[in-house]
């Protein structure tokens, strides 16, 4: 028994996987051509002179059709109805024939040929960026390779020119008789050409008549000099040369595709995304082969079936997708090829052996037992944030990413949850800046230095997953000076972090709103009316400027950050949408904040970018006020400030309502023109409200209006003085509306000074 348990200690702590050549893919439906010629065709490969239906996939087969062409011997396949020859197909590739573009001179300078050549896979196959190159080869040539990607255009080219035969370099394709040019990821369609010259150089015809362009697989094409001082000798070689393409089954992803009926991937095989070609792909598990495509899959292999390849030197046993080795009773060891193997020990005494399996057992069940947890561990930790990842969009946020790294546009970075972690000295509570709806917010430092905002949610919620990948897709696409800047996001852990620019002054709210000890704020008018501007352009921006118009939704002053110059920055995008540019009104969930909610938004559940106008207003009573947009600690008139707002200015009173510090140094004219400005935005009707771009070009009108030819509200205040002083002309102009004065006259004495000031905010 002894004895028997040291070989299950050794067994399970020193077998290693044995890794099998993988076996031939090259299956296909019984009854259905298993070959053209010498090339296999496997299953959902098909030779369209069968029943498509029964030996392919996809709704017709015609995507994976190929034509067997007789006429050749030995027959040869071609994809579809091309004359794109293929040469050999496998689990994740095709390989064809490449086609030239030629142009060829006389000794005058004349063209005596030119041609140019194209593909088009679209929809079966995509060139493998990774294996192929554009290539050409020439004195005095300039090839170009045009192609789509998707829906935008692709143009490639490089030139080659040599002056002498001596001056071509051998082997090297660096513009000395040879150019190259790497091909982006996703091209399914284009064409080689060579772009004739407007003067061609005489003395090079007379030993390099023809220039050439073409795609190949890079690896398995290498210049040489003969390949442009023969002639046209290349036509012959360029036969042999073969494009690499990626295929893959339908469109969707992994994920996608689990949850049809129609999933191709069968028994004992995974799914794996394909990264250039739209779809998925199946691949056997290890200790498995066959054709993962079609019922029953892929079945087990038979490891110890070769008695003389098996991967055990002792007794081979066949497991499930595995194999175990053992040794003959009476010898000791792994049992392995290239272990231990099997060996004999007579001169050890029965106790020894005893007391030797024993302590080693002992030994390496420990040292097993805590490697296996750990590893558990570690692979479980990997495996929660793939599928976190996976789950907050990652695959699709990371393709998106590579898209726009292809096209040269900026993108957001996808961090770490380590790297976080670290940067928040592992999300400690003294370096929260903030909490809100959405999250909580933590102050970070990267580690190069960059001091950054991170935004975690702080419920698991799949809304608010949601809103946090919302907020990103909006902020990757607005680009503006008054709108917080994304910087990226993490999506390893259970909901996603965003990180963005850190904004070092707090927010709008903090600033304006008055506390117990502080009877006003200390922000000057002046700030306040250009706050309010940058903030109405930022707005602005985002319904009518941006790529694809956004309504924030959540308008207030909490949301506007101001940096160390006081500049605004509109944030918290969680609750955006995006609007179609053909769509005015939006079916929506209501979201928004008590007191900034749109109240025809609220009823209708419509929502428009009058609804961002709406909760503007409200900001532009707080920055008239000083109050909160709702307050129970107020008396029940002014409970709600706007409605209470609202009404004073229809009595042309709105004078009680304001800041003692805008009565007192605010410019009359600006003030009372962002009053009525907030009540046109307040009205209950959209369609009455101003758009926010009339906004903020009203906004930015009132901040030219030169202050020093003005007067305050407080100086309309004051009693007029005599005759002999200065008073207003009869062609000053009028105010736009109505002041009412508090009394008939004031005594212009400090006490009575702070009298008045206490008089004109009795809040």
């Amino acid at each position: 028994m002894l004895l028997k348990l040291w070989y299950l200690v050794q067994l399970c702590f020193f077998t290693v996987a044995f890794s099998s050549s993988v076996p031939p893919f090259y299956k296909t439906k019984p009854g259905c051509e298993s070959k053209c010629g010498n090339v296999s065709i496997p299953y959902p490969f098909v030779i369209m002179n069968q029943s498509l239906d029964d030996c392919s996939i996809g709704e017709t087969g015609l995507e994976y059709g190929i034509t067997c062409n007789t006429s050749f011997n030995p027959p040869k396949p071609f994809i579809g109805t091309s004359t794109i020859e293929i040469f050999d197909i496998s689990e994740s590739e095709v390989r064809t024939g490449s086609v030239l573009a030629v142009l060829c001179y006389n000794e005058s300078g004349d063209i005596t040929h030119h041609s140019r050549h194209w593909m088009d896979t679209t929809g079966s196959f995509t060139l493998s960026y990774t294996k192929n190159m554009f290539f050409g080869i020439g004195c005095d040539t300039y090839a170009t390779l045009d192609g789509d990607l998707g829906k935008k255009k692709y143009e490639s080219s490089c030139s080659s020119d040599c002056e002498s035969r001596d001056s071509v370099q051998e082997g090297s394709c660096f513009g000395r008789g040879c150019c190259q040019s790497a091909i982006p990821r996703g091209l399914t369609k284009f064409e080689v050409w060579l772009f004739p010259s407007v003067t061609p150089n005489i003395s090079v015809t007379s030993f390099n008549p023809c220039s050439y362009a073409f795609l190949a697989e890079q690896d398995r094409y290498t210049f040489n000099s003969s390949d442009i001082l023969d002639g046209k000798n290349f036509i012959s070689r360029g036969k042999e040369l073969s494009i690499v393409f990626d295929w893959a089954v339908g469109n969707k992803t992994c994920e996608e595709a689990r949850k049809l009926a129609n999933f191709s991937c069968h028994d004992n095989s995974y799914c794996v995304n394909s990264d250039n070609h739209p779809g998925y792909r199946c691949t056997c598990h290890d200790g498995y082969e066959g054709n993962p495509y079609f019922s029953p899959g892929c079945q087990d292999i038979n490891e110890c079936e070769d008695q003389n390849n098996n991967p055990c030197a002792g007794i081979c046993t066949n497991t499930l997708g595995s194999y175990k080795c053992s040794c003959p009773k009476g010898s000791l060891g792994d049992g392995r090829r290239g272990g231990s193997g099997c060996f004999h020990n007579n001169q050890a005494s029965p106790v020894f052996k005893i007391s030797l399996g024993i302590s080693l057992g002992i030994f390496f069940l420990i040292i097993g037992s805590s490697w296996l947890y750990f590893s558990m561990k570690k692979r479980n930790q990997i495996l929660l944030k793939a599928k976190f990842f996976e789950k907050n969009g990652g695959l699709l946020l990371r393709q998106q990413i590579s898209s726009q790294e292809s096209s040269g546009e900026s993108s957001a970075k996808i961090f770490t949850a380590e790297e976080l972690k670290l940067a928040t000295n592992s999300y400690d509570e003294k370096l929260i800046l903030g909490r809100g709806g959405h999250g909580v917010v933590y102050k970070g430092t990267l580690s190069d230095n960059r001091v950054v905002a991170i935004k975690r949610s702080k419920i698991i919620d799949e809304a608010q997953i949601e809103e946090f990948i919302n907020e990103l897709v909006i902020l990757t696409q607005v680009n503006h000076r008054n709108v917080v800047k994304i910087l990226g996001c993490c999506l390893e852990t259970q909901v996603p972090l965003l990180v963005y620019e850190y904004i070092s002054n707090g927010t709008l709210s903090q600033h304006i709103h008055q506390t117990k000890d502080v009877m006003s704020s200390s922000v000057s008018w002046e700030s306040r009316l250009r706050i309010a501007a940058e903030t109405a352009g930022a707005i602005a921006y985002l319904h009518s400027a941006a790529s694809i118009p956004v309504i924030h939704r959540d308008i207030k002053s909490a949301n506007v950050l101001l940096d160390e110059n006081y500049t605004a920055k509109v944030a918290d995008f969680g609750a955006s949408r995006l609007n179609p540019l053909n769509q005015n009104e939006i079916d929506t969930l209501v979201q928004g904040t008590l007191g900034y909610l749109d109240p025809e938004y609220h009823q209708s559940g419509q929502l428009t970018g009058k609804s961002d106008v709406y909760s503007f207003g409200v900001v532009l009573v707080e920055l008239l006020t000083g109050e909160i947009p709702i307050s129970f600690e107020r008396p029940e008139e002014q409970r709600n400030i706007v409605s209470y707002f609202i009404s004073l200015v229809k009595r042309n009173d709105m004078l009680h309502v304001l800041e003692t510090r805008l009565v007192t140094k605010g410019n009359r004219e600006q003030v009372v023109a962002v009053g009525m400005l907030a009540n046109r935005c307040l009205s209950p009707k959209g369609g009455e409200r101003p758009t926010m771009k009339q906004v903020a070009m009203e906004l930015e009108s009132l901040r030219k209006v030169d202050s020093s030819s003005t007067r305050t509200l407080m100086q309309d205040l004051l009693p007029k003085q005599d005759a002999g002083e200065c008073t207003d002309s009869a062609s000053e102009p009028k105010d736009l509306y109505a002041i009412p004065m508090m009394s008939s006259s004031y005594s212009i004495s400090d006490s009575n000074a702070n009298s008045l000031e206490m008089s004109l905010n009795p809040r």
